[in-house]
C-alpha cells in the first residue's frame, strides 16, 4: 500500500470510507482494507486498543501486563473484552492477578488463570464461535533447554494455543545432557515449526536447526549469571548460529509462539488445499 494512502487511512473516519465507496472513489475490497486498519477504541489518555488485529494480521492483540497499575489493567481488559470478546493478558503479577479476579468482568465471562505462563485468557460464553479459540491444523512444538526456560516457554505455547495450533511440549532437554534430547526430537516429528527456549550459552536451537527440516525459532531466556547473563550470551549465540533458524528477542515468549502458529497454520492451508 503506497505511504501517501496509509497517511489517508489513518486520518480518515469510518464516515469518510463509507461515502468513498458510496461515491465509487474506492471499492469494497479496498473499504475492507482501510477500516481493518483505522478500527481501534480510544480508552480515555490511557489506551488505543487494537481489537482487530487477529482479522488483520493473523495474531491475536496481548495486553501486557507488565508496568501496569493493576486498575489500569482491569479499565484495558473489560474494554477489550467488551470489543473482541476474548482477551489475553501477559506477564501478570500476584497483584494484578488479584485485582482481576476481583473485577467486575460479566458474569459469562470466563477466566483462565495460566500460572506457569503467568498469563490470564478471559472470554465471553455468549459470543458464539467466533470467542472460541477453532483449531486450524497447524502443529507447534515447544522445547527448553532447562526447567528455568518454561515460563518463557510456557507464554509461547499459550499464544500458539490462542491461534489455533496443536502445540507439543518437551521441557529441559539441554545441550548438558544431550542424550535427553533425541527421544524428544522423535515426537517432534509431525510439527510444522519449533519454538526451542534456552539461556546460558544458548546453544539448543543451533543444535536443534541443525537436525530438523522445520522451521526453528530460538528464543533465548534470561537465566544464566555471569559474563553474558540476562540471556546476553544466549541472544549472541543464536545470532551468530551456523545453523538456519530466526531469533526473537530475550524471553519473547509471545513472539515466539504467534511466529511459529503463523508457519504452523499456514502449512496447514497449503496441505489441506
Amino acid at each position: 500500500m503506497p505511504a501517501t494512502l496509509i497517511v489517508d487511512v489513518v486520518t480518515s473516519n469510518l464516515k469518510d470510507i463509507l461515502e468513498s465507496v458510496l461515491s465509487d472513489r474506492i471499492t469494497l475490497d479496498e473499504a475492507v482494507c482501510q477500516i481493518k486498519l483505522v478500527n481501534y477504541r480510544k480508552i480515555a489518555d490511557l489506551a488505543k486498543i487494537d481489537h482487530r488485529r487477529a482479522d488483520r494480521i493473523g495474531i491475536p492483540e496481548a495486553i501486557l501486563a507488565e508496568g501496569k497499575r493493576p486498575k489500569d489493567l482491569v479499565e484495558i481488559a473489560l474494554a477489550f473484552l467488551e470489543e473482541s470478546r476474548k482477551v489475553i493478558i501477559t506477564r501478570v503479577s500476584d497483584e494484578q492477578l488479584e485485582a482481576l479476579r476481583k473485577a467486575p468482568f460479566p458474569k459469562d465471562a470466563s477466566m483462565k488463570w495460566e500460572e506457569k505462563a503467568r498469563a490470564v485468557v478471559f472470554a465471553r460464553q455468549d459470543c458464539g464461535e467466533g470467542c472460541n479459540i477453532r483449531p486450524k491444523g497447524g502443529k507447534v512444538g515447544i522445547l527448553t533447554a532447562g526447567t528455568a526456560d518454561i515460563p518463557v516457554a510456557e507464554e509461547a505455547k499459550v499464544t500458539a494455543e490462542a491461534m489455533g495450533c496443536e502445540v507439543l511440549t518437551e521441557y529441559d532437554v539441554g545441550v548438558a545432557g544431550i542424550h535427553r534430547l533425541f527421544p524428544s526430537l522423535e515426537r517432534m516429528m509431525t510439527a510444522d515449526a519449533l519454538v526451542v527456549a534456552a539461556g546460558r550459552e544458548g546453544t539448543l536451537p543451533t543444535v536443534v536447526a541443525g537436525l530438523v527440516d522445520v522451521p526453528v525459532i530460538g528464543l533465548p531466556v534470561s537465566t544464566g549469571y555471569g559474563a553474558g547473563g540476562a540471556g546476553e550470551a544466549a541472544l549472541l549465540s543464536m545470532l551468530q548460529s551456523c545453523s538456519v533458524m530466526t531469533v526473537v528477542n530475550i524471553d519473547a515468549g509471545f513472539v515466539a509462539g504467534a511466529f511459529a502458529a503463523k508457519i504452523a497454520n499456514q502449512v496447514s492451508i497449503q496441505r489441506n488445499m
